[in-house]
Order: C-alpha cells, then structure tokens, then sequence
C-alpha cells in the first residue's frame, strides 16, 4: 500500500450515482491535494499563474447533480441508470444527445425525445423538461464565488468561463452571475461547438486570453474535465460539493 489512506467499499461506491465523480474518490482526492503540493515544492515554491478559468455549474451554483440524484430516488428510480441516461459518460465527449446538444448540434426538445428512448431502455419514463423543472431555483448563484471572481479580477488575474451549456439555458445562467464584470472571456460549449474534456475548448480559451497552459488554473467540478485540463498543460482544482476546499488550493497556488 502506498499510502495510509484505505479505499473502502463505501469510499468507492458514493459517488457511483454522480457522472462527475466517475473516477474520484476520498483517497483519490487526498493524493490530488498532495500531488498539488508536491508540485509546487518542485517548482521552487514558485507557480506563476496570470489567468483564473472557471466551470459554471458545481462552481457558481452548488451542483444540479445533487438535485437530480434526488429527484430521481423520490420517484423510485435507479438514480445512476436515470443520471446515466440523462447525460451518457460525462467525462468523454461522444454522440450521446445530451453531448450533442451542449455542442450545439442539436435542439432541446430533439435531445428529451432520444433520451426519453434512452431511459426507457433502462424501464424509465423521463421527460427532461420536468426533471429540470422540479429543480426550480434552488441553484442560486454562491455569492462568495461570485466576490472571489471579482476580486481575483481587480487583483490584475485574467479570468475566463468555460461552461458546458445548452442554448435554451443561455439567458437563464446568464442572470445569475455579473458575466461581464467576472470574465473577459466566455466560451459556452453550445456557441462554440466543443465541449469539455475536448482539449480544444481549454486551447480556445488559452488563446483567446493570451496565456500559457502552465500559467493558467482552472476549476470545475467534473473530474473527467479537470483531467483533460491538466493533459493540455494548466494547472486545475477540483470543486466538490464543500466548494471552500478548492478556493483553499487555489489560494494556495496563487500565493505560491
């Protein structure tokens, strides 16, 4: 054993309903954080980091998987299966409706029609619109992640959002948060037509800011997006449901 940290059956199942945590762990977690430090002590306790990326959704607003997950168990469905069905293998891009739709390539009501087939394999009867729905507003915006972003931009950071997103969502996440003011570049996957773990969406985002992977941080909640995040090259944190530890990293890395 590497480690002390020991991988129970509960520790490897938890997060199994929840497509973001697919290959996240506690013990996982805590040799990412150790990873984190080690990588600073090998820079010379230097990072110089210019730009701050964001994810939108698990970071801006607590996660709407936990809400579905929920929504699912009240009405006596496999959560997993319906979640799975719902948004295909969240950490690869492929031909999954719910990926096509977050590339743009496809309309909402087309996407709730093929997932409806898809849950229905699984014995399900889903209507997307409803499932959404019943989340209502409880995803308000997280007015400490809100001031973090200003602030890192007032301190001279450049800061970017890189968002998977559906066009009929647009102008409703938009209101939530001070766009214009957080970022000065936003890439919303639907626009664009790539999404995360696609490399070339953070590639996009590199360029359009003018920074280098190696000075660069970026944040999301969905490990598959921060693994491809940290093949290009930028450094990147996770935002777990308790999003206090990530701006802890991160204000770690910053003062580095």
């Amino acid at each position: 054993m590497r480690s002390g940290c020991v991988e129970s059956d509960e520790g490897r199942g938890t997060r199994n309903s929840d497509p973001r945590r697919s290959r996240f762990s506690p013990c996982a977690r805590d040799r990412y954080v150790a990873g984190l430090t080690t990588r600073v002590e090998q820079s010379g306790g230097s990072v110089s980091i210019e730009a701050v990326v964001f994810d939108f959704g698990g970071v801006f607003t607590s996660s709407p998987f936990t809400g579905l997950h929920a929504w699912h168990v009240e009405r006596g469905n496999d959560p997993a299966a319906g979640l799975r069905s719902v948004f295909g293998p969240y950490d690869q891009d492929t031909d999954h409706p719910w990926h096509r739709l977050e590339r743009g390539e496809i309309a909402l009501e087309a996407a709730a029609e093929q997932i409806k087939v898809i849950a229905a394999e699984e014995g399900m009867d889903l209507d997307l619109r409803e499932m959404f729905g019943a989340l209502g507003g409880e995803n308000g915006a997280r007015t400490d992640v809100v001031e973090l972003g200003l602030d890192l931009r007032a301190r001279g950071y450049r800061t970017a959002l890189v968002t998977n997103n559906i066009k009929e969502f647009s102008d409703g996440w938009r209101a939530m948060i001070p766009v214009d003011a957080l970022f000065e570049v936003v890439i919303d996957s639907s626009a664009v037509g790539i999404r995360k773990p696609n490399p070339l969406i953070y590639t996009m985002a590199l360029d359009q800011l003018g920074v280098a992977a190696e000075n660069s941080v970026f944040l999301d909640d969905a490990v598959g997006n921060i693994d491809a995040a940290r093949a290009v090259g930028m450094h990147a944190i996770l935002v777990e449901d308790d999003h206090t530890k990530a701006f802890t990293e991160l204000d770690l890395l910053l003062r580095s």
